[in-house]
């Protein structure tokens, strides 16, 4: 794998940002705009060409940042490069998602009473206000039967309510499997770090109890990877430096 640092949570550059393993490339901008919007744009196109090309040259990327909303360039590069692929049946570059993470993620800019950007990118893949930062990448939106969301157990109301109205199927770590995972052909792998039991990992942004151990969540991943359909990885390292997370999680997962 390809491993590629973007130290940012979302339009705040962190140079420190702990991450679990050193990276290859790291990808950084001069962040400019009137708007959040305006400044992640050059950013996730950067993202979005190094994660194709990567692909294009028979790599996996495994993308590190601070936040999930780099997922958006992720998706763009790893359709973009499969787009055209006949062998896997999904010659239009479609692919699915598989996305661990305690929280939904599924909020809007009207649903959101924090106003936090970082809990709305699922609902963006899944075609959420596309003029914010799809339509600038290319993205297309994913359909929701092709998403799962695993352990995602801090729900708020909004996003019980999208989430029960939708086809997005929801699972526990322990359950995912090859038959578990949605469509055909690439798989984009995406682990925000604390769908691990925040009684476990120190230092998380957002922490929440009751969730698969860091373990459990590197058996998971594997199951996944050896599909062999996973065509990029992101991992969102949502947490205070120096608490020793990264170092916690490096040595259970199989990356």
């Amino acid at each position: 794998m390809t491993r590629i640092l973007v130290p940012y949570h979302l339009d705040e550059y962190r140079p420190g940002l702990d991450v679990p393993y050193e990276p290859a490339v790291t990808i950084t901008r001069d962040l400019g705009g009137d708007d959040v919007w305006a400044r992640l744009a050059p950013l996730y196109a950067d993202v979005a060409d190094a994660v194709a090309a990567d692909i294009q040259d028979g790599g996996v990327p495994l993308v590190m940042s601070g936040d999930c909303m780099v997922s958006q360039a992720v998706v763009a590069g790893l359709q973009r490069a499969r787009a055209g692929t006949r062998s896997d049946g999904d010659g239009d570059g479609s692919v699915s998602v598989v996305w661990f993470d305690a929280h939904g993620d599924v909020q809007t800019l009207e649903t959101t009473t924090s106003g936090y950007l970082g809990g709305m990118p699922l609902r963006m893949l899944a075609g959420y206000r596309p003029e914010l930062v799809a339509e600038g990448l290319g993205l297309r939106p994913v359909a929701e039967d092709r998403i799962v969301l695993v352990d995602g157990r801090d729900l708020d109301p909004p996003e019980r309510d999208y989430l029960a109205a939708s086809e997005i199927r929801q699972v526990f770590a322990a359950e995912l499997d090859a038959a578990a995972l949605p469509g055909s052909g690439p798989v984009y792998l995406h682990l925000d770090l604390d769908v691990v039991d925040g009684d476990e990992l120190p230092g998380l942004l957002f922490p929440v109890p009751g969730g698969p151990s860091a373990s459990e969540v590197g058996q998971a991943v594997r199951r996944v990877l050896d599909t062999g359909r996973v065509g990029a990885v992101g991992l969102g390292c949502t947490w205070h430096d120096g608490h020793g997370a990264a170092d916690a999680v490096g040595t259970a997962l199989p990356f």
